[in-house]
């Protein structure tokens, strides 16, 4: 059965709009978990925009459930998530200009690259996960790193409609079976919300669905702990 994990970056975004410490990506958190989340991610940018490496080193200490550390493949990244010791390291691409994260990692033609920072973090005992595009040659390539999972970034079977909605939700049944097949543990995310979600959530073996925008967008209007729990109601729904 699939998991809700709760990405808190855009609590971290309104935050930052004013500075000072409201409202509170951490105690966000410990409600998320407590409305029946079952892990917190928390994307660490290179410009800080939203997380700050304060709230890493706290949530690191509060979570309960699992914490999922996304970030960039960098020397600098690797070396904070060796020292915060989060359950999971999720690499992601990351450009400055970007408004979010825009596509999968690339992964074919790196795979030695992205193998050495893998096998750093996995010698302590951290599972890392590789943010793909639902795509066999993706997964081949993710195989050959030594990552533990694969994050299919749902964004295309998100934007689009109609068919075109159908097909790519077919390329992330495709793809989850193949990363099955290859040994991978299977999670998503990107661009889920209340209405789109649960058919992801029903793919045979998928593990942690990780979503932030939409529940921190409906808890603006109906508060956390209800969009939380409404959340994870979708997520735990049954095809």
């Amino acid at each position: 059965m699939a998991t809700l994990g709760v990405n808190i970056d855009h609590v971290a975004t309104v935050r930052q709009a004013r500075g000072g410490q409201d409202p509170d990506p951490v105690a966000a958190a410990i409600i998320a978990e407590l409305a029946g989340a079952e892990g917190i991610t928390a994307h660490l940018r290179e410009d800080r925009r939203h997380m700050q490496d304060r709230d890493i080193d706290l949530l690191r200490q509060t979570v309960r459930t699992s914490l999922n550390l996304e970030m960039a493949a960098t020397p600098e990244m690797i070396r904070m998530a060796l020292d915060v010791q989060p359950a999971m390291a999720t690499l992601v691409p990351e450009r400055r200009e970007e408004r979010t994260t825009e596509g999968g990692i690339e992964v074919r033609g790196r795979e030695k690259e992205l193998a050495a920072s893998i096998a750093s973090l996995r010698e302590q005992n951290i599972a890392v996960s590789l943010f793909v595009n639902p795509d066999i040659h993706d997964i081949r390539a993710a195989v050959k790193t030594g990552a533990t999972h694969v994050e299919l970034h749902t964004g295309f079977y998100s934007n689009a409609t109609g068919l075109a909605r159908d097909e790519e939700f077919e390329r992330l049944k495709d793809a989850a079976l193949a990363a099955k097949k290859f040994g991978l543990i299977v999670n998503a995310g990107h661009g889920l919300d209340y209405n789109n979600v649960s058919p992801v959530a029903a793919i045979d073996g998928m593990g942690e669905l990780n979503i932030g925008h939409s529940i921190i967008s409906r808890a603006v209007l109906v508060g956390l702990d209800r969009a939380v729990r409404d959340m994870v109601k979708l997520v735990h729904l049954k095809a």
